[in-house]
């Protein structure tokens, strides 16, 4: 025999580079009976397109497709050329040809195809991994998915159905009469914060009596720590006003505690409270036993504990929290006890800035308690400020009288 030599041929006919075939799921019993077919993109005149080429080949039992583009083409026909010699024995002559590797993956649907990805590449990262779940998951995985998707199916009919109640609400009533419903039912809920109202009452003190805002008891244990106030100087009351350690309806009515010192002290008494009320309404969350200090008497302490905060859970413990229902409330008991102190008028303007509060919210709860509200203009005091304004219980009452509509929003800048 001759000695082998070798020689380039190049492509096999029509430009066509001789087809390596790798099968992607194992080795074929018999491949002598595969019969391959090739398409070739139709798009001659496109420097890339005219390349592209799509092997085609059927068993008894699958299908099989390999091309040489797209997502899932191998990417060593890029980095590598490849070569297919074929020898004649007799001659010893290999004449060697230009080759392409494709990867035949099994077709197992006629409606889709292996690079057909794009309905996958939208789906978001949660619907990704319930597939994986639906695929490959526990039987725990499955029973946890089934649960939640039938949960969201739930929660859609039910919001489905509130959607439908609620046009079907408007369509009846119509949308004036449902802010004037709101506008009354948030009145209502100031309502039931508000100390007792006895609208029976002949005087201005028997409607909000006294006994309901602080009780024999209570009243009694604040005889100790009310006794700084009550013996206060004009020093004294400069000092704290430097130090800010009471808040300006305080300091203010400090000023003009009475002679008399049983009155002195009543009044003395219902200024400490009355500060300690707007202290603790600048609390949020109740860490301490005793958030108002040691000098704070128990029975007062639990008094603010139990009618003034709302319990909450968070991480498993109970946690007292002074809620904006609850401030609300402490607001309407500090303008009850204000109005026993300033013989049943009083600046509201004041306790709004002690309790950080928006000016229609005072407004708000003032008018639920029945006080007519006008400016602070001739009231001694406050002539350079026009803007105060004040709260007056008088008799009659006046009627209680739902909003006609809801105040214009004001504009952030």
């Amino acid at each position: 025999m001759a000695a082998a030599t070798w020689r380039y041929r190049g492509d096999l006919g029509a430009e066509r580079p001789a087809a390596l075939v790798r099968f992607a799921n194992g080795r074929l019993r018999s491949p002598e009976s595969l019969r391959f077919t090739v398409y070739r993109s139709r798009d001659t005149a496109h420097p890339r397109k005219k390349h592209r080429r799509i092997l085609v080949s059927e068993t008894e039992r699958l299908c099989y497709v390999g091309h040489n583009f797209g997502s899932g083409v191998m990417k060593c026909n890029s980095l590598c050329r490849y070569f297919v010699g074929v020898l004649d024995k007799d001659s010893g002559q290999m004449e060697v040809y230009n080759a392409e590797m494709f990867n035949m993956q099994p077709l197992l649907s006629d409606n889709l195809i292996p690079d057909d990805t794009k309905d996958y590449q939208k789906k978001s990262y949660r619907e990704k991994v319930d597939l994986c779940i639906e695929a490959f998951g526990t039987s725990k995985q499955k029973r946890a998915l089934s649960s939640r998707r039938m949960n969201a199916v739930g929660s859609d009919i039910v919001s489905t159905a509130v959607t439908k109640a609620a046009a079907n609400i408007i369509d009846a009533k119509g949308v004036t009469a449902l802010v004037q419903d709101a506008a009354q039912d948030d009145v209502q809920t100031i309502s039931a914060f508000l100390p007792p109202c006895h609208e029976d009452a002949d005087r201005p003190e028997h409607v909000y009596k006294f006994e309901d805002i602080l009780s024999p008891a209570e009243y009694e244990a604040l005889r100790v720590p009310a006794a700084a106030l009550a013996s206060a100087t004009a020093e004294d009351i400069a000092k704290k006003a430097e130090e800010r350690s009471h808040c300006s309806f305080v300091l203010e009515e400090l000023k003009f505690l009475p002679a008399d010192e049983k009155s002195r002290d009543h009044k003395a008494r219902c200024l400490w409270f009355l500060d300690t009320l707007i202290k603790f309404s600048h609390l949020k969350v109740i860490k301490k036993k005793h958030p108002m200090g040691p000098e704070c008497p128990h029975i007062i302490s639990r008094k603010l504990m139990k009618n003034f905060t709302s319990l909450t859970y968070n991480n498993g413990s109970v946690q007292n929290l002074v809620s904006a229902s609850m401030k609300a409330k402490i607001t309407a008991y500090v303008i009850v006890l204000a109005l026993h102190i300033n013989n049943f008028q009083t600046d509201l303007t004041v306790l709004q800035n002690d309790m950080k509060l928006q000016e229609s919210r005072i407004l708000d709860i003032a008018k639920a308690l029945r006080l007519k509200v006008s400016k602070a203009k001739g009231v001694p005091g406050l002539e350079n400020d026009q803007n105060h304004k004040l709260g007056t219980l008088s008799l009659p009452l006046p009627v209680q009288k739902a909003p006609v509509g809801q105040r214009k929003r004001k504009k952030m800048n």
